[in-house]
C-alpha cells in the first residue's frame, strides 16, 4: 500500500511538472523611464492578481531595478512598499553630510565651500567622468535588495534575470547575467554625464536605454515563448518647448531611447503583448510622480486584461509556481543570517587596511544587518578619500565572506579646492573673499599631506602646511605650517569708517595632535610671529615679534556651520607668548601674554523649528595692556547691526540666541533646500584694555532674515539693528564663517 501511495505521489508530481513544461514560457520585459518606473509595479500587480507566471525577466535602467527585485523573489506589493517609500532624489547627491566628516575635513569644507572635484596627476588636470560618483545610488540599491550574495549566474535567481547596459566605448548593448545584482542594476541605470560610468569586466557601462531600452531580444534568447513588454519611454516634445540647451539634450536622449525601443518592437509577434502606460509626458526625474505612474501602469495592464487572462494558469499550478520561487529565493535569503567568516579588503587606494577595518566597525563572527553594513560603508566613505565604496557577499559552507571594495578618487591624489564669499551691507565696500588651495595627498604610507593655500579679498593669506599622521589609524599627527597674511582693521562710527590699520604678519606653527574622536582633536605646539601695523597717521610702523606655545581643543558635530539644526561646535585656544616691540608710550620692549579664545555654537530642532545658541569669549592677559592679538565683532549673527568686523579688540564677550523656522519645507513644499525665516537676539562688545572691560557696556542687537543652505554654501538677506542706533541691511552669499 505504501508503495502504491509513493507511486501515485510521484505520478502526480511528474504530471504537474510536465504540465508546467507544456505551457508556454512567459517573458517579461521592462523598459527604462526613470521615475516613471513605478508603472512597472502596477503591471506586476495585475499579473499576480490574474495568476500569470513570469518565467524570464529582463529590464533596462529603472526597468532593470524592478525586474531585479522581482527576480529576487519580492512580490509586487513588496516592491511597491520599498520603491515608493525610498528617497530616490537622494540618490542624485553624493555630498557627504557635514556631521559625518572628520574635524579637519569640516574646517576645510567650511572654508572651501564650492564643491570642486578637480585634481592634478601625470602633468594634467583631472576631473571626474560624471557629475556624480554614484555612491548614494549604490547604497540605495543595496538597501532595496538586502544583503544578497554575488551570483555565479542570474539563472540562479527565483526568475532568470538579465540587466541591459550600454558599452560607452562601442555603444553596443551589454547583457549582464552574473555577479552583483546591485552593480547590474546600477550599471543599467547610469545616466551618462550625470553619473560616472560603471566598471564591469573591463568595460565602461552607462544607461542601457541608449542601446536597448526595451530588451525584447534578450528575453526571447532566454527561451520565452510569449513576451509581455512594458514601454514607459518618454514622448518627444514640440518645437515650442525646445527653448534651452537642456531641453535640446533631453530631446536627443529621448530620440535615442525611442529609436532602440522601436527596433525591439519589431521583434514582437502577434501572440506577444505590448503594454504602454500613459506616462509619456511625465518627468523621468521627479520622483513625486511615482504613485501616479503606479496607477497608470495598473490601468494600462487592465486595458489588456482579455489578452493577459489568456496566459492565466489554474490556482493550484500558480501556487506551485509561487512556492518554487519562494524555495529558490530561500537559498540565498537564508544565508543572510549566517555570520561573517572573513572580511576581504579590495582596496584600490593608499588608505591603510587597519584604518578601513576600524572604520567599518564589523568583525569576523558578526551576523551583519543592513543597517550595520550601511553605517560602516557610510563611515568609510565619509573619510572623503574615495570615489566609490561598496560591499559584496560570497556565501560558503563555513559562512559569509564580505568583500569591501574601496576605489580612490580618479581625479587625485592631488586636489584643488575653491571657496567664495560675498557680504554687503549696502553702505560700504563689499567684503569679498576668494580662497584657493592645492593639496598633495598620500605622500607617505600613513597619509601625509602638503597643503598650499591662497586667500584674496578683504583678507589676504599665503600659507603652506605639511600634515603628517603618525600612525596608520591616523589618530596622532604632527604638522608644520608657515604663512604670510595681511589684515585690515577698520574702526567705524555710525557705520562710517573712521580709522584703518593694516597688519602684515609672518607666522610659523609646529604642533603635535591627537584625534581623540572623529569629531574632535587636541593639539599642542609652538608658534612664532613677526609683523607690523601700518597707518598713514602713524609716524612710523609699529613692529612686533612674538613666540611661545599653544594648546587647542575642539569638538564639532554640527550639521551646518551657518544654519545648524543639530549638534555642537566647541573650540578652546590658549596661547602663551613672549611679545617684543619697540618702546612706544606705555608699551614695554618685551612682555609675556596669555591669550584665551573660546567659541561655542549649538543647535537643536523640533520639527521645522530650530533653536541655536552662540557664545564667544576672548581675552589677552598682558601686563602692558596693549596687544596685537585681537578679536572682531560685527556682521550677520555677530552683532548684526554692525558692519562686518567693525569692532576690534583683544577682549571680547558675545552671546546670541537664534530661532529658525524652515518655511520652505513646511509651507512651500521645497524638498531640495531649506528656506529659513530666522530672528536673533544678540549681545556683545570688545575692549582695547583689560581694565576697561565692563558688562554694562554690552551692545544689544538683533536681526530678521531669510536664509538657505545649499551645496554651494549659505545665502541670506536680512536686517540687523543695535540698541545704540547702528543698523544694517545685509546680504551674503557663500561662507560666512
Amino acid at each position: 500500500m505504501t508503495r502504491i501511495l509513493t507511486l501515485l505521489c510521484l505520478l502526480t508530481f511528474s504530471i504537474s511538472v510536465l504540465a508546467d513544461d507544456v505551457r508556454p514560457k512567459i517573458g517579461l520585459v521592462l523598459s527604462g523611464g526613470g521615475a516613471k518606473g513605478a508603472a512597472h509595479i502596477g503591471v506586476l500587480k495585475v499579473l499576480e492578481e490574474n495568476r500569470i507566471p513570469v518565467d524570464y525577466i529582463a529590464g533596462t535602467s529603472i526597468g532593470a531595478y524592478v525586474a531585479g527585485m522581482y527576480a529576487l523573489g519580492y512580490t509586487a506589493t513588496e516592491i511597491e512598499k520599498i520603491m515608493l517609500n525610498e528617497s530616490w532624489s537622494d540618490g542624485y547627491s553624493d555630498t557627504i553630510p557635514r556631521q559625518a566628516l572628520s574635524y579637519r575635513n569640516k574646517q576645510q569644507r567650511d572654508r572651501f565651500n564650492i564643491p570642486l572635484n578637480m585634481g592634478y596627476r601625470d602633468d594634467e588636470v583631472k576631473v571626474p567622468n560624471g557629475l556624480l560618483r554614484g555612491q548614494t545610488m549604490s547604497q540605495l540599491l543595496q538597501r532595496s535588495t538586502g544583503l544578497v550574495n554575488q551570483f555565479g549566474h542570474f539563472d540562479e535567481l527565483a526568475i532568470p534575470y538579465r540587466a541591459v547596459a550600454t558599452d560607452l566605448e562601442t555603444s553596443q548593448a551589454v547583457v549582464i547575467s552574473n555577479g552583483s545584482i546591485v552593480k547590474a542594476m546600477q550599471a543599467s541605470a547610469t545616466v551618462p554625464g550625470a553619473l560616472q560610468p560603471a566598471n564591469f569586466e573591463g568595460k565602461l557601462l552607462i544607461d542601457g536605454g541608449i542601446a536597448n531600452n526595451m530588451p525584447v531580444d534578450v528575453v526571447k534568447a532566454l527561451g520565452a515563448d510569449i513576451i509581455i513588454a512594458v514601454d514607459i519611454g518618454s514622448a518627444l516634445v514640440s518645437k515650442e518647448e525646445l527653448t534651452s540647451t537642456v531641453a535640446v539634450l533631453n530631446q536627443l536622449s529621448t530620440m535615442l531611447t525611442n529609436a532602440s525601443t522601436e527596433r525591439q518592437k519589431q521583434l514582437l509577434m502577434s501572440e506577444d503583448i505590448l503594454i504602454r502606460p500613459d506616462v509619456g509626458e511625465m518627468s523621468t526625474t521627479d520622483f513625486t510622480i511615482m504613485p501616479d505612474a503606479f496607477a497608470l501602469g495598473e490601468q494600462a495592464a487592465l486595458e489588456h486584461l482579455v489578452s493577459l487572462q489568456g496566459l492565466s494558469i489554474e490556482s493550484e499550478a500558480y501556487q506551485k509556481h509561487l512556492e518554487r520561487k519562494k524555495r529558490l529565493s530561500r537559498n540565498w535569503l537564508d544565508d543572510i543570517d549566517h555570520p561573517i567568516v572573513n572580511i576581504v579588503f579590495n582596496n584600490e587606494s593608499k588608505v591603510s587596511e587597519s584604518l578601513l577595518r576600524e572604520t567599518l566597525g564589523l568583525k569576523e563572527g558578526d551576523v551583519v544587518t543592513e543597517e550595520e553594513l550601511a553605517k560602516g560603508i557610510a563611515e568609510i566613505y565619509s573619510l572623503d578619500k574615495f570615489e566609490r565604496v561598496n560591499a559584496e557577499f560570497i556565501d560558503t559552507d563555513e559562512g559569509r565572506v564580505l568583500t569591501l571594495n574601496t576605489q580612490a578618487k580618479s581625479w587625485g591624489p592631488n586636489y584643488f579646492q575653491l571657496g567664495f564669499s560675498w557680504e554687503d551691507d549696502f553702505s560700504l565696500d563689499s567684503a569679498v573673499s576668494l580662497d584657493l588651495a592645492y593639496t598633495m595627498t598620500d605622500l607617505t604610507d600613513t597619509g601625509g599631506e602638503w597643503r598650499n593655500e591662497l586667500k584674496l579679498g578683504f583678507e589676504k593669506l599665503v600659507s603652506t602646511e605639511f600634515y603628517q599622521p603618525l600612525d596608520y589609524d591616523q589618530g596622532f599627527y604632527g604638522r608644520v605650517k608657515a604663512s604670510y597674511e595681511i589684515n585690515d582693521w577698520e574702526f567705524f562710527d555710525d557705520n562710517s569708517r573712521v580709522l584703518q590699520l593694516s597688519q602684515k604678519q609672518y607666522r610659523g606653527d609646529v604642533g603635535i595632535g591627537y584625534n581623540y574622536v572623529k569629531e574632535g582633536m587636541i593639539e599642542l605646539g609652538f608658534t612664532g610671529e613677526k609683523g607690523k601695523l601700518e597707518n598713514a597717521l602713524l609716524l612710523e610702523d609699529f613692529e612686533y615679534n612674538s613666540y611661545g606655545g599653544y594648546f587647542k581643543v575642539g569638538f564639532d558635530n554640527l550639521d551646518s556651520i551657518n544654519f545648524p539644526t543639530s549638534g555642537n561646535r566647541v573650540t578652546l585656544d590658549v596661547y602663551y607668548r613672549t611679545e617684543e616691540s619697540p618702546t612706544i608710550s606705555h608699551i614695554e620692549p618685551s612682555d609675556e601674554s596669555v591669550q584665551v579664545e573660546f567659541d561655542w555654537r549649538g543647535a537643536l530642532s523640533l520639527g521645522n523649528h530650530a533653536f541655536v545658541g552662540i557664545a564667544s569669549l576672548a581675552t589677552v592677559d598682558k601686563e602692558a595692556g596693549f596687544s596685537v592679538h585681537v578679536s572682531e565683532l560685527g556682521g550677520f549673527l555677530n552683532l548684526s547691526g554692525y558692519h562686518k568686523n567693525s569692532l576690534v579688540g583683544p577682549h571680547k564677550v558675545f552671546g546670541a540666541f537664534v530661532y529658525q523656522y524652515d518655511l520652505g519645507r513646511d509651507v512651500l513644499g521645497m524638498t531640495d533646500y531649506p528656506l529659513y525665516l530666522g530672528t536673533s537676539i544678540e549681545a556683545g562688545n570688545v575692549w582695547t584694555f583689560r581694565e576697561s572691560v565692563d558688562l554694562d557696556d554690552l551692545i544689544y542687537s538683533g536681526s530678521l532674515y531669510f536664509g538657505t543652505d545649499t551645496s554651494m554654501g549659505p545665502a541670506a538677506l536680512g536686517f540687523g539693528w543695535a540698541d545704540d542706533g547702528e543698523k544694517a541691511i545685509f546680504l551674503f552669499i557663500g561662507k560666512n564663517w
